[in-house]
């Protein structure tokens, strides 16, 4: 009965049709504190929600709070780790919360993240495999952040760390498998068929313009990415509904950054 569950809750974040999800992750209030943006929640989740998104992903004390959107219903993901800017690890994700809470709040998944190559490596993919196995028995999807950050990384976009830090996210039990984009189309596309899970595109910090994000995007579902999971990019533009409609556009419709942007952002072409 638990894959009925789980099954049910992936239709709320990822669109049954397309097999593609826009996530907007929001959970950067710990890391960061609240950065431009995320000040108003309920304004931003109401924004994100009218322009279309699959899911926002939310810590737990913000979903308490009532912010889930108050106009078009949208998915929920509640992300169970934490780490602050101000801690001696940013790296070290811990726990900061549950399967059994995120039920409790009515969250449609969870997410965890995972530093693959930081200093507690070995107690964060312990966790990723706790984790993995109370979603598993209470019918729960796992998104998994899975990034390579550590002092043997040289850089964390190339390919042979990202799809080996992807794999592993798979290998301990993730549903959705979130990591950085690799630069282009040909070495994303080595990570998608490195995972057999959906693999969706970290948004990352904010560009410069809106054409070179949205030509990330474009590039990631050419490789057979699943989606894009787009933070700052989105709840730090001047206008996050349009913005989440161009990422729709490109995700699901099928949109070259071009026609997306003239589409739902007045650009002319």
């Amino acid at each position: 009965m638990t894959e009925i569950g789980k099954r049910i809750r992936l239709d709320r974040v990822i669109n049954r049709n397309t097999k593609k999800t826009v996530i907007i992750p929001m959970d950067h209030g710990i890391t960061m504190g609240p950065i431009k943006g995320l000040y108003d929640m309920r304004s931003i989740v109401n924004q994100v929600a009218e322009g279309g998104a699959n899911a926002v992903l939310l810590h737990k004390g913000i979903i308490r709070a009532g912010y889930r959107g108050y106009g078009r219903d949208i998915g929920l993901i509640m992300h169970l780790s934490g780490s602050t800017l101000l801690g001696p690890d940013p790296n070290n994700k811990v726990l900061v919360a549950d399967v059994i809470e995120a039920i409790k709040l009515g969250a449609d998944a969870v997410s965890v993240h995972i530093n693959v190559g930081s200093d507690t490596e070995p107690e964060q993919l312990r966790i990723l495999g706790q984790v993995a196995k109370q979603c598993e028995e209470w019918g729960m999807p796992l998104l998994a952040m899975m990034y390579p950050r550590g002092k043997k990384i040289k850089n964390e976009y190339d390919v042979e760390v990202v799809r080996h830090a992807a794999r592993i996210g798979a290998e301990l039990g993730a549903d959705i498998i979130k990591t950085n984009y690799t630069g282009d189309p040909d070495t994303f596309r080595e990570v998608v068929k490195g995972c057999p899970v959906p693999v969706v595109m970290a948004g990352g910090p904010k560009t410069k313009t809106d054409e070179e994000f949205c030509q990330m995007v474009y590039d990631s579902i050419q490789a057979g990415g699943a989606g894009v999971a787009a933070g700052r990019n989105v709840f730090q533009h001047e206008n996050p509904t349009g913005m989440v409609r161009v990422l729709c556009g490109i995700v699901h419709e099928g949109l070259d950054v071009e026609t997306a942007l003239a589409k739902y952002m007045g650009r002319k072409r």
